[in-house]
């Protein structure tokens, strides 16, 4: 794709799905004594959440694994739309799209494995971040420079609203 049709596609979505482990994490995944699953997330990340909500773009989260960390974190973001334990990320997005009226060429998708493909292949943007195995890096129209759980969720976020012509605005009004 060339930038010009990935800017194109990025200024039309309406839905932004993510992954969790390894594009809201860095992967990592610590059990507790008890068994229990503790994941690190990115401030930086969460805000870049909030200001695409801000903006009218939903955000919903889609990954394969449950965890009553992630959605204690999106219930501190206010994302209320988080499917868990998914295996079919793609028809997962294409019913949620399909029930809010919206065509998949207006969703979009962060992920960063091979199991990822096939939801990120259906949306008309797909992301990656920087450390997303190298296959998926080659199938997205956006890599980012920042590795998941590092700051690659804030900057697809922040290249979204870019695309929409929001960012500037929403930067300045952080300097009243």
């Amino acid at each position: 794709m060339s930038d010009d049709t990935v800017l194109a596609a990025a200024r039309g979505i309406r839905l932004m799905g993510f992954d969790v482990d390894g594009v809201m994490t860095d992967g990592t995944i610590w059990f507790g004594p008890d068994g229990d699953m503790m994941k690190g997330f990115n401030t930086l990340d969460g805000h870049g959440l909030k200001m695409l909500a801000g903006a009218g773009i939903e955000v919903i989260i889609i990954s394969g694994r449950s965890s009553a960390a992630v959605r204690h974190r999106a219930q501190n973001l206010g994302i209320t739309t988080t499917l868990l334990g998914v295996e079919d990320k793609r028809e997962a997005m294409r019913e949620i799209a399909a029930g809010r009226g919206i065509d998949m060429a207006q969703c979009g998708y962060m992920g960063d494995d091979i199991v990822d493909l096939p939801v990120l292949r259906a949306c008309g943007f797909s992301a990656a971040p920087a450390n997303a195995h190298f296959f998926v890096r080659q199938h997205v129209a956006w890599v980012g420079e920042a590795d998941g759980g590092r700051g690659a969720v804030r900057e697809v976020c922040e290249y979204l609203l870019d695309a929409r012509g929001a960012l500037d605005a929403m930067l300045q009004d952080c300097l009243r």
